[in-house]
């Protein structure tokens, strides 16, 4: 604020008094406006708590939804003779594994030069490497070596057989051809189509190190023979590796760990929103205690919908306490015992309970059900969706801040513009007030003139 010098005159018309009206002025318009304000950001940073808690629980239920969660399965393997893995989806189901011989690799080693760098050849020519009736010509000539001939072998022939050169001993180079693949179709043969290898050591001269055999295993005592030690055509949704001669038993089952954690999530979830709500819809006549929605019909109607979901779900052939859901005081726990019984029982009429299908009901009959959790992602998801009950909510606080922030501008602009004028009142009332006193202090000086002579 500026000097002023209203007041000079009459010392009574001041600048103090013009502020003393007008904060009396503002108490009364100005204070009412500012805590609706600060009231409505209250309600609106709340709300984005709930909204979170609430979106929290409609992903946690999206989860128990689906019926992938009840596809995933695991598999137990007593003993090291075989490994297993299971896909999705995979029938639940035991069985024995008797491993009585492995699939191995054909193997053989040509016979022995003095170097890598040895010449193999006397003029141009062709080789034929022959495995499991394929067959791939390798060309050579005069200035071919060994270890260029192991080159080209795993250039051309490098998908079905590996060509290494091995030092056996001190000067004693050979070249070991192993197949890819195991199998007793594995065998390996050179031939040289135009007789121009200076001997047979890679043709007629080399010498098998392991033959290529079948697998051969037991399947609940059925014989059956591979190729190979991984084996993926003997169940669907099965990858078998034989590992070792023995015996090993195999229990693929459902995954039950990621079941139980979906189920403790929701629970967690669940609670959290229900204790968020309870907090902002407690009513007391303690100002510190008192919930800022307590007053609030949309959601205290919306803490009671949420409370009451779990008794009116269903699809009238089971209810949630049936698989071991209860609730204690408004706060939901499961008994893991009823659960994995009815899992055991039969984990199906879980499946179709909890994400739709088919439910087997008690007189056998089957019943076409929508899944609670179906249900359920409805209810909340009338709350929680884009432009449902908590977005239109949010939006109504967001239009309330705005209508009292641009009243709280126009009241200040109406203060300010009163009080402008006032003061200007003043300062003129302030000026004739200062001339009556001038014009005063001037007779009475006249009289004092008079009464001295």
């Amino acid at each position: 604020m500026g000097i002023s010098s209203l007041g000079v005159g009459s010392s009574i018309l001041t600048q103090d008094v013009i502020d003393q009206l007008k904060k009396v002025d503002e108490d009364a318009q100005m204070t009412p406006i500012t805590l609706n304000i600060a009231n409505e950001n209250d309600k609106k940073n709340a709300l984005d708590v709930l909204d979170a808690s609430m979106d929290n629980l409609a992903d946690s239920v999206d989860e128990m939804k689906s019926h992938s969660l009840f596809d995933e399965r695991q598999t137990e393997v007593s003993g090291s003779a075989v490994e297993v893995k299971a896909d999705s989806n995979t029938d639940v189901q035991d069985f024995t594994l008797s491993v009585d011989v492995l699939a191995t690799k054909q193997i053989v080693e040509s016979g022995a030069y003095s170097s890598e760098n040895d010449l193999i050849a006397n003029n141009v020519g062709t080789m034929q490497l022959s495995i499991n009736g394929l067959n791939f010509d390798i060309d050579y000539n005069d200035t071919t070596t060994l270890k260029d001939l192991k080159k080209s072998i795993n250039d051309i022939a490098g998908e079905s057989i590996n060509a290494t050169i091995v030092q056996v001993n001190s000067g004693e180079f050979s070249i070991f051809f192993s197949s890819v693949d195991t199998g007793a179709n594995q065998s390996i043969e050179l031939t040289d189509l135009s007789d121009n290898l200076k001997d047979d050591r890679l043709t007629s001269g080399i010498t098998t190190i392991q033959d290529g055999i079948d697998a051969e295993f037991r399947f609940n005592g059925e014989p059956i023979i591979r190729a190979s030690n991984n084996v993926e055509d003997l169940i669907t949704g099965l990858e078998i590796t034989l590992k070792e001669v023995g015996t090993s038993v195999v229990s693929i089952t459902q995954n039950r760990e990621e079941i139980t954690e979906r189920v403790d999530s929701f629970i967690e979830k669940y609670n959290a929103s229900i204790n968020e709500l309870e907090k902002l819809t407690k009513a007391s006549t303690d100002s510190d205690e008192k919930g800022i929605f307590s007053g609030e019909s949309t959601i205290k109607s919306m803490k009671r919908t949420i409370e009451d979901m779990l008794n009116n779900i269903g699809g009238g052939v089971a209810t949630m306490a049936d698989f071991g859901f209860k609730t204690k005081s408004g706060i939901l726990s499961i008994d893991t015992n009823i659960f994995n019984n009815m899992l055991d029982e039969n984990s199906k009429n879980v499946e179709s309970f909890f994400a739709g299908g088919l439910y087997i009901k008690e007189d056998g009959k089957t019943e076409e059900v929508e899944g609670v959790f179906s249900e359920l992602s409805t209810i909340v998801g009338s709350y929680t969706k884009y432009d449902a009950t908590l977005d239109q909510y949010q939006t109504a606080i967001n239009e309330n801040i705005k209508s009292l922030e641009e009243k709280k501008v126009s009241a200040t602009e109406s203060l300010d513009s009163k009080y402008e004028i006032m003061k200007q009142r003043f300062t003129a009332y302030d000026a004739m007030i200062s001339k009556f006193n001038s014009a005063s202090a001037m007779f009475s000086q006249m009289i004092d003139a008079e009464n001295a002579k």
